[in-house]
Formats: structure tokens, sequence, C-alpha cells
């Protein structure tokens, strides 16, 4: 796997339960900051969307 750029989600405070993602061609990556170098979960581009779009509806209802 070629070395990642990870980016800090913009709604994560400051502290350790941080979700961090990186992208690269045909995938996006994701990773908890307590354990960067454990679990990636790998996402298509297409599911990532279809993902932050049911996240954005689930909101919009609370």
């Amino acid at each position: 796997m070629p070395t990642l750029t990870w980016q800090k989600s913009s709604y994560c405070p400051e502290g350790n339960s941080c979700v961090h993602l990186a992208g690269e061609p045909g995938a996006v990556r994701l990773t908890e900051s307590g354990d960067p170098r454990g679990a990636i979960l790998t996402a298509a581009p297409a599911a990532f969307r279809s993902l932050l779009r049911t996240l954005e509806k689930e909101q919009d209802r609370d």
C-alpha cells in the first residue's frame, strides 16, 4: 500500500476519537485516530458517497 496522506474529520474535537480519511485512485480509506495503524477500512468512492448521503439524511431527521 502506498504512503497515504490522512486528513482528520472537520467534525472532530481535539482528542483521540477522530475519524481520518485518505483518498487514492479508486478508493477511500478510513481509520480511527486512537489506532491509526490498526484497522483501515477501504471503500469505493461511490459507496463512500452513499454513506455520506445516508448520514446527512439521518442528521436532517434529528
